[in-house]
C-alpha cells in the first residue's frame, strides 16, 4: 500500500446522505490530515467530524484484512481458497440437508454507502431469488418506502423539502443537527435552515426532544411518541374544514382527494389534543401557516418511522404537501432527477402490475411480507423455533443485527443455534462473532466511491467520483464479487465452476435489456449484448458508466456524442452540478393508473387503529431514541477521535420525571420494558419534555469475542435490549423503536 502518492486526494465522504466533499492529504503511504474540499460543488467545504476520520478507520489494526474461519472458540486467518471452500462445504450442507428455503440474508444498512455492494445486493438477491430476507431498513425507513411505492408507484420514489427555496418548514423526528439529512440528501442542513429564516421564512420542529436543531428552527413544539399522525390528521381536518385545499396545478395528477377529506372529519384537532400532547389551538395555527405560505414543505424522518404509526405519519407528510399545491413545486417537496439511472428505480419484475403485500407469511409468528421483507425481530425466532422451515443458515451483509435489532437479546440467543453464518464484513463485532466464515471487504478508501441511491433524495442534480486512493491487498476479493460467488453457491454451484466475468456480464445484460425496453429510454430498443460490449471495464465501475449514459445527460453510447460517461465525469474532481431540483410529475409517478394514489387503502384501513390510540390512556414513561454527531449507528465507535469527550451513552430525562424516579443526575438508573432491562448513567435534562426519556442507538459493545478494542472501552448500552420484538408498525412491519414503556428506577 505505499504506491500510493503522497499529496492531496480528493474525496467523497461516505458515511452519511450529506456526501461532503474532502481533500486526504497522504504522507509516506498513510492519511495524515483529512480537511474539506473547498472546491467541492456539492458540499462547498462543509465537513462534519465523522469525515474527518476516514483515515483512522482505513488505519484501523482492528479492520480485518484476510477472511476468518471460527473453530469452537477461537479464529484463524486463512486464505480466500479456504474461506470460499468452508463456505462452499457449510453451505452446500446446509441446503442438501434442509433446502434451500433454510437460507436467510440479512442487509445492513451500510451497504447503501458502499460502492460495491450498494451496487451488488441488487445481483445477489436477485440470482438467488431468496425469500428469507431481512434488512435494516425495517428499523429506519420501511414506511416511507411502503408509502412510496403505493402512492407514486416506486419504493424509492421520495420527495424532499426544497430548502434552498421555502418559505416555510414542518420538521418531525428529524435531528440534521446529529444526522445532517435522512433521506434528504444535503450538506450543512442547519446552514440551510438558517438561510430559511434569514429570507423571512420559519422553521418548525416537532419532537419529543428539544434537540440541537431546535436551536435554528423558529418553533419547537413537543410531542407525545408515536402520535405524529393523529397530529397530521388534524391538520388534515382544519385544511378540509376552513376551506384551505389548494391543489395548485397538481389536480389532473391526484387520484383520492375526496377520500381523504371524509376520513380526516373525525380527527378534530380537539380530538387528538390530548393524546398528541399538543392543544387544538396550536394544531389549528400550523395548519393555516402551512396553508399560507408563498412556498411550504412537511418533512419528517426516522422518528415519524420508527414508531407505532409509521406509515400513517409517512402517508400524512404527503397528503399535506398535496393538499396544500406544495408537492411538485419550486419551494416545496421536489423529486431529484439524478444525473445516474439507478437500478433501484425499476419496479421489481414480481410488482410488474402494481405493488402487491402479504403475498406470503413466516413460519412462526405468521407476519405477512412486505415489499418482500419480514420483520427483522421475526429473524430470531425462525431460528430458534424447531420445525420444517426452519433458518439454518444465515448471510449478513454488511450489518451488525444484534446491536440494531429489536428484542436484540433474542437474535443474539439465536444465532449459535444455525449450522452455517457467512459474514462479509470488515470487523469481528458484536454479530459477525458468531459467523463460521468471516469475509472482509475493503475500506472506504480502498475502492472508488459514487452514491447509487443517495441521489434519489438530493437537494439539487448533481453527481461526483472518487477514485480509490489505496490499492487492496494483493489477491483480494472485492465485495461485488463474494456477492456474485456466494449468489451461484447459493444456486448450487461448485466453487471450483464459478466464473465471476461471466456472472457479471450476464447480471450486465439483462440490466442493459430492462433499461432497453423502458419507453424513452436513451438506450431504447437497443441490442443489450451491443451495450455491453461498448462498456469499459467490471464491476460496479462498469454499472456506474452505465448509469451515467443512460440517465438523463448520458450519451445514450453515442446517441448523444457530448453526453456523460464516467470518463467524462473524471474530468470533474470536484463535481458536477446539473441545477436545482425542477417538477418532474407526471414522469416521476409509475403507478398502475398514471396517477398519484392518495388514499390507498393497505394505508388508509390503519386508521381504525389511530383512532383506538385515541381512546387508550397514557401512563407511565416512554423510550425514545436518539443519535450524535460524532456516531453513526454503531459504525465508528471503533474511530479514537471520535470516541474522546463526556460519556455520550446516558438515559436523558426530565427533571420532573427525574424527581419521581428518586434519581440524580449521575445516578445509575435501570430502565425496564417488557423485552428487557438496562443499567445506564441519568443525565437530568429540562431538554427532554415530562413523560420521555432517551437512550441513544448503536451501542452495547460489551460482548465477549468481539475485537473493538476501542469500542470496548466506550461500551454504552445496547437500547434495542428494551424494543419488544412485537411492536411494528403494523402497514410496513417496521420496527417500533420510538415511544416504548418503560419504568425508570435507580439501579
Amino acid at each position: 500500500m505505499a504506491n500510493v502518492s503522497d499529496g492531496v486526494h480528493l474525496r467523497t465522504c461516505p458515511l452519511c446522505e450529506a456526501m461532503c466533499g474532502l481533500e486526504i492529504t497522504v504522507r509516506d503511504g498513510r492519511v495524515s490530515g483529512i480537511r474539506p474540499d473547498a472546491h467541492d460543488v456539492w458540499s462547498k467545504g462543509y465537513i462534519c467530524p465523522k469525515g474527518a476520520v476516514l483515515g483512522e478507520l482505513h488505519h484501523d489494526p482492528d479492520r480485518l484484512r484476510a477472511p476468518m474461519v471460527r473453530e469452537g472458540n477461537s479464529w484463524r486467518t486463512v486464505s480466500w481458497d479456504d474461506a470460499l471452500a468452508e463456505v462452499e462445504r457449510r453451505l452446500h450442507g446446509v441446503i442438501e440437508r434442509h433446502g434451500r428455503e433454510a437460507v436467510a440474508a440479512y442487509i445492513g444498512n451500510p451497504t447503501a454507502h458502499n460502492f460495491s455492494l450498494g451496487r451488488y445486493v441488487g445481483a445477489f438477491i436477485g440470482l438467488t431469488g431468496i425469500r428469507e430476507l431481512y434488512s435494516a431498513g425495517t428499523v429506519d425507513q420501511w414506511p416511507k418506502n411502503l408509502v412510496g411505492a403505493l402512492l407514486y408507484g416506486g419504493m424509492w420514489t421520495i420527495p424532499v423539502p426544497d430548502l434552498d427555496c421555502t418559505h416555510h418548514l414542518l420538521m418531525l423526528g428529524a435531528n440534521p443537527a446529529a444526522s445532517q439529512g435522512s433521506l434528504l440528501a444535503a450538506a450543512d442542513v442547519l446552514g440551510r435552515l438558517d438561510a430559511i429564516r434569514a429570507r423571512g421564512g420559519k422553521v418548525v420542529l416537532v419532537d419529543p426532544r428539544r434537540t440541537g436543531t431546535a436551536e435554528h428552527a423558529d418553533e419547537w413544539i413537543p410531542i407525545r411518541p408515536g402520535t405524529d399522525a393523529a397530529l397530521l390528521m388534524a391538520m388534515v381536518h382544519v385544511l378540509f374544514a376552513e376551506g384551505l385545499v389548494n391543489l395548485r396545478d397538481l389536480r389532473a395528477h391526484i387520484d383520492g382527494v375526496e377520500t381523504v377529506g371524509a376520513l380526516c372529519r373525525e380527527f378534530s384537532p380537539e380530538a387528538v389534543a390530548e393524546t398528541c400532547a399538543v392543544d387544538a389551538p396550536t394544531i389549528r395555527r400550523l395548519a393555516r401557516e402551512l396553508a399560507a405560505a408563498p412556498a411550504a414543505a412537511v418533512y419528517g424522518r426516522i422518528g415519524t418511522c420508527t414508531q407505532e404509526f409509521g406509515t400513517l405519519t409517512s402517508w400524512l407528510v404527503e397528503v399535506l404537501n398535496v393538499l396544500t399545491g406544495n408537492l411538485d413545486r419550486v419551494g416545496g417537496s421536489m423529486f431529484a432527477n439524478p444525473i445516474a439511472f439507478s437500478i433501484a428505480t425499476l419496479r421489481p419484475p414480481d410488482q410488474a402490475d402494481g405493488f402487491q403485500l402479504h403475498r406470503w407469511r413466516s413460519r412462526v409468528r405468521g407476519a405477512p411480507e412486505v415489499l418482500g421483507q419480514y420483520p427483522l425481530s421475526c429473524m430470531a425466532e425462525e431460528i430458534a423455533t424447531h420445525g420444517a422451515g426452519q433458518l439454518k443458515a444465515l448471510i449478513t451483509i454488511a450489518g451488525n443485527p444484534v446491536i440494531s435489532a429489536p428484542d436484540a437479546g433474542k437474535l443474539d440467543a439465536a444465532l449459535p443455534l444455525l449450522e452455517c453464518m457467512v459474514s462479509v464484513d470488515n470487523y469481528l463485532n458484536e454479530t459477525t462473532r458468531h459467523a463460521h466464515v468471516i469475509l472482509p471487504g475493503q475500506s472506504a478508501l480502498e475502492q472508488p466511491h459514487y452514491d447509487e441511491l443517495i441521489w434519489l433524495w438530493a437537494v439539487r442534480n448533481a453527481g461526483k467520483y472518487s477514485p480509490a486512493l489505496f490499492p487492496s491487498e494483493p489477491g483480494r476479493r472485492a465485495e461485488w464479487e463474494i456477492l456474485l460467488i456466494l449468489a451461484a453457491l447459493l444456486n448450487g454451484a461448485r466453487l471450483a465452476d464459478i466464473d465471476v466475468a461471466t456472472l457479471d456480464d450476464f447480471y450486465c445484460t439483462g440490466l442493459a435489456s430492462v433499461v432497453a425496453a423502458l419507453p424513452g429510454s436513451r438506450i431504447a430498443g437497443r441490442d443489450s449484448g451491443e451495450i455491453v460490449a461498448q462498456s469499459q471495464g467490471r464491476g460496479p465501475e462498469r454499472l456506474l458508466d452505465f448509469a451515467l449514459r443512460v440517465g438523463p445527460h448520458g450519451d445514450g453510447y453515442g446517441t448523444y456524442p457530448n453526453g456523460l460517461t464516467l470518463a467524462a465525469l473524471q474530468r470533474h474532481p470536484h463535481g458536477i452540478d446539473m441545477g436545482p431540483l425542477e417538477p418532474r410529475l407526471p414522469e416521476v409517478v409509475q403507478t398502475p393508473s398514471g396517477k398519484i394514489d392518495l388514499a390507498p387503502e393497505p394505508i388508509t384501513r390503519d386508521l381504525a387503529r389511530l383512532r383506538e390510540r385515541l381512546a387508550r390512556p397514557d401512563r407511565g414513561l416512554l423510550l425514545i431514541s436518539r443519535r450524535h454527531l460524532r456516531s453513526n449507528n454503531s459504525w465508528c465507535h471503533n474511530a479514537p477521535k471520535l470516541m474522546r469527550g463526556r460519556d455520550r451513552c446516558t438515559l436523558l430525562i426530565h427533571p420532573e420525571d427525574a424527581a419521581r424516579a428518586r434519581l440524580q443526575d449521575g445516578d445509575s438508573a435501570c430502565v425496564r420494558s417488557r423485552a428487557g432491562s438496562v443499567v445506564v448513567r441519568a443525565e437530568v435534562t429540562d431538554e427532554m419534555m415530562p413523560g420521555v426519556v432517551s437512550l441513544p442507538h448503536g451501542w452495547g459493545h460489551d460482548r465477549a469475542g468481539i475485537r473493538l478494542s476501542v469500542a470496548a472501552e466506550h461500551p454504552g448500552v445496547n437500547n434495542n435490549l428494551l424494543a419488544p420484538g412485537d411492536l411494528i408498525d403494523v402497514p410496513s412491519n417496521n420496527a417500533v423503536v420510538n415511544g416504548i414503556p418503560v419504568e425508570v428506577s435507580p439501579a
